[in-house]
This record gives C-alpha cells, sequence and structure tokens, in this order.
C-alpha cells in the first residue's frame, strides 16, 4: 500500500529508532528531561528565539501560541482556511475564549490589503481588539504554498505594534522549497510552532517557540491542559534525530510531488498547476474529471494507493520520506487511469 494521505503517516526510520532507544531520559514535568531539553534549546536557536516547549501536537503548539498573544475575549485575524481556524476544532474560541475573523485568498496567501482593511485597533469598549495575526507557512490546504509576502506583512504589523503568529507545522519545507533560514521566518514572529511528525518523519511532536516568558506561560498551561510530559526524551530523541537527517530531503520530496501534478495535469488538463506545487502537497481540483472525491479515494485505494479529500471536488495527496520516488510514479500512474476511465 503507498499511503499518500498525509506526511503524517511516516514511520520512525532504523536510526531514529536507536536515537530513541538509547536517549537519556528524566522526568519533563520537573525540567529533568535532558533529551527534551536538548530538543527545545536547538529548536529555539534554529529558530531565533529564546526558548522553546515540546508539545505532543502543532495544534496544542498552536492553541498555546495564540493564547500567550491574544487574551481572553480578544481577536486572532487569520486565512479564512488556515489551520487554526478549520482544523483546530474550534479550541482557540473552546479553551482560550478568543474570536477569530478572516480573509480568503487563493492558495490560502497573505493578502495585505485585505489584512489592513480588518485589522481593528482600539475603538472603544463596543467592538473587539486585534490582538494578533495568524499565518500558515507552508498552508496546508492551500496545495502547501509558500507564504510570499511574509515580509511585508511582519513589517506592517512590526510598525503596528501588533504581534505576529506564525502556524509553521511544514516551516522547514517553506524554507527548503525558498532557500531560507527557518530563523529567517520565525523569528519575525512573536509565536511560532513547527512540527517534527510531519515531513521531518519523527513519529510524535511538536515544538513553540518565543520568548522565555511567553514559553514559561505556556508550560504551565500546557500542564493545565493534561499534556505535561514525563519520559518525553524518548520522542524528543527521534524529533533531534530528524532534524540532523531530515530537513534537506524534503526538496526530494519537492520533486515526487512536482511528478505527480505532472502527471495528473497531463491525464486531467486543469485539475493540478504543476508550476504551482510548491512544497510536497498536491491538490488536484476533480470538478473538471466528473469524478467525485470519494470515487476516486475509494478506486484507488483498491489498487493499494491511499489519498485523501478536502473538500468537495479536492483531492489531497502528501509526498514523504516514506514514499520513493517509484511509489510516487506508480500512484500518480494509479490515479492518472482512474481519472480518464
Amino acid at each position: 500500500m503507498i499511503d499518500l494521505r498525509s506526511d503524517t503517516v511516516t514511520r520512525p526510520a532504523a536510526g531514529m529508532l536507536a536515537a530513541m532507544t538509547s536517549a537519556p531520559l528524566g522526568d519533563d514535568v520537573y525540567g529533568e528531561d535532558p533529551t527534551v531539553n536538548r530538543l527545545e534549546e536547538t529548536v529555539a536557536g534554529l529558530l531565533g528565539h529564546e526558548a522553546g516547549l515540546f508539545t505532543v501536537t502543532g495544534s496544542l503548539a498552536n492553541v498555546l501560541g495564540v493564547q500567550g498573544l491574544v487574551p481572553r475575549g480578544g481577536e486572532l485575524i487569520s486565512e479564512a482556511s488556515a489551520h487554526v481556524v478549520r482544523a483546530e476544532l474550534g479550541a482557540h474560541a473552546a479553551v482560550s475564549g478568543i474570536t477569530t475573523r478572516t480573509w480568503s485568498a487563493p492558495a490560502g496567501q497573505i493578502d495585505l490589503e485585505q489584512i489592513r482593511a480588518l485589522i481593528a485597533p482600539d475603538l472603544g469598549p463596543y467592538f473587539v481588539r486585534t490582538s494578533a495575526v495568524s499565518v500558515e507557512n507552508t498552508h496546508n490546504f492551500g496545495g502547501g504554498a509558500v507564504q510570499h509576502g511574509f515580509d511585508a506583512l511582519a513589517d506592517e504589523l512590526d510598525a503596528r505594534g501588533i504581534p505576529l503568529h506564525l502556524d509553521g507545522a511544514r516551516l522547514w519545507n517553506a524554507a527548503v522549497a525558498t532557500g531560507r533560514t527557518p530563523a529567517s521566518y520565525a523569528s519575525r514572529a512573536a509565536a511560532a510552532g513547527v512540527c517534527l511528525s510531519k515531513g521531518l518523519g519523527a513519529p510524535i511532536g511538536s515544538v513553540l517557540v518565543g520568548s522565555a516568558e511567553l514559553i514559561r506561560e505556556a508550560r504551565v498551561w500546557r500542564k493545565r491542559l493534561g499534556a505535561g510530559w514525563r519520559q518525553a526524551g524518548l520522542l524528543a530523541a527521534a524529533g533531534l534525530y530528524a532534524l540532523d537527517h531530515h530537513i534537506d530531503r524534503l526538496a526530494d520530496d519537492h520533486a515526487n510531488a512536482r511528478l505527480i501534478a505532472g502527471l495528473l495535469a497531463d491525464a486531467a488538463p486543469g485539475s493540478v498547476k504543476p508550476d504551482q506545487v510548491d512544497t510536497n502537497i498536491v491538490v488536484a481540483d476533480l470538478s473538471v474529471t466528473g469524478k467525485s472525491v470519494a470515487e476516486v479515494v475509494t478506486a484507488a485505494k483498491e489498487q493499494n494507493v491511499l489519498v485523501g479529500g478536502v473538500g468537495a471536488t479536492q483531492l489531497r495527496i502528501v509526498t514523504h520520506l516514506d514514499a520513493s520516488t517509484t511509489d510516487c510514479k506508480h500512484a500518480a500512474e494509479t490515479l492518472a487511469r482512474i481519472l480518464t476511465t
């Protein structure tokens, strides 16, 4: 079975498993797990921040990061299909009492004019005040798109004194695709989170980074929400291994995604624009094929290819380190046959 539903489906490599079983451990609730401490310090350094916090998921990192910037009753502005508003089950409202307003743009891109129109300064006691803006880079439901207006937005928010939150679940992919350092993005944000369990192939975990004070508060809230770790160095070791071995190879995933996009574009013209596939996610619009997402997903599974849907007509294919170029080509050819029969 070739599983291209997500880059979260990867299994630890042999070297990663060896690192996990040999990691020095301690109780992280006491701050005594040396491997967790090293991971947090390493990621904070890579992203240009004072401190880091190891969390079980990227969603938790986002909840804690946004909460550190937006007070209860405050407002977060984000793109309408961003993970923080579409795929975190209303956590920011349910847990943190935060409201959101959104802009919409193709591929989830930053639209500075729309954001300027949305930002509400202190308008008195009858209007919610904009407390932060959140950006996802790369943008998951935008087809893994890199945010090309990131610096302009950061400059705008700096001038206005509004903090930026960065959902960098796949920031490593953005950095590899553009040749920029992760810090060149993350250091512009007051709080940023990165995943270790997607393209980097670790089994579990994300890291939130920010100021020492923001991370101190986030650590308290992590425990309050029941998400404190014990001997979590077992998992942190996988993240450290991934940082050492799996960042540069993300370029292979990007090349495989473009390969898939090219084959699908040939089979179903208009379904995919290969030149707009920035990283490791391909979103194909099936409306031009007459096929439904459910129909294609089912037919592909019957032929040992797993893919998923992210909308009524949108099929999502995600490349990763457990899917070779041969696997990706075979999967794309399988999908192409399904779309043309």
